[in-house]
């Protein structure tokens, strides 16, 4: 009767584990998606910055002349 309780509290035990790791994989899949997207907007945002120096340059340029 102990081997057989032991027997399924380990399992019980491992069970744990195996949804612990899994939740752990998820958050950390979760983490890299939502660091990609900021990584993207921040390039598309320095994009729009570039194209809006650019534009005042532009304008500053055709000023002096």
């Amino acid at each position: 009767m102990k081997t057989l309780l032991v027997i399924v509290a380990t399992a019980a035990l491992a069970g744990c584990g195996v949804d612990s790791m899994s939740a752990a994989a998820t958050a950390a899949a979760i983490k890299k998606q939502e660091l990609e997207q900021g990584q993207k907007t921040m390039q598309q945002t320095r994009q729009k910055i570039d194209a809006a120096m650019q534009q005042v340059q532009q304008r500053a340029d055709s000023e002096k002349e």
